[in-house]
């Protein structure tokens, strides 16, 4: 399965991505605005077993997202349990020399559609720290509506950072 952007495709993980992803994931502008799970450093290491994880997802729900074959960026689904079983969270995050060029609210929104589409999701929802505002705007422009913040909820790198909650509805 791939998603068509305007220069870039949207895809499965498969093996070969480590290089490149390593590459691009391994900065700490990336990591800054992310949760702690993602590493900082980015290693070889942690790349393996990033896309060995994911090599077979059924159903997809995480994607590389590429320019040429190479791994530029990362977005995925995370679906949500219990009474929120129709409500997934999106994250993403795009190598550096990429930000600005209006690759991701692109592919929000591309992988947003296939998610109402293919899977049994109602609601989509994002959380973006306060220092994040770039990503904010990504949001919007793909018709995300912010729901509320959250004050002081968010540690990141010993800062206490309010956090932002968007969602877009089926």
């Amino acid at each position: 399965m791939e998603l068509q952007g305007n220069g870039f495709i949207i895809r499965g993980w498969k093996k070969g991505d480590e290089v490149s992803l390593q590459k691009n994931a391994d900065n700490p502008k990336v990591s800054a605005c992310l949760m702690d799970r993602f590493p900082s450093p980015y290693t070889m290491e942690a790349a393996k077993s990033w896309v060995d994880f994911l090599i077979d997802q059924d159903p997809l729900i995480n994607f590389a997202i590429t320019i040429n074959d190479e791994v530029i960026g990362g977005i995925g689904l995370e679906p949500r349990e219990d009474v929120y079983r129709k409500t997934a969270v999106i994250g993403y995050w795009l190598s550096e020399e990429l930000w600005g060029k209006g690759i991701m609210p692109e592919a929000v929104k591309l992988v947003t559609e296939y998610a109402f589409t293919y899977l049994d999701f109602i609601r989509i929802q994002a959380s973006v720290y306060s220092k994040n505002p770039a990503s904010m705007r990504v949001l919007e422009k793909a018709g995300y509506v912010k729901e509320g913040i959250m004050r002081k909820a968010v540690i990141k790198q010993g800062e206490i950072l309010d956090e932002h909650l968007y969602a877009i509805l089926k």
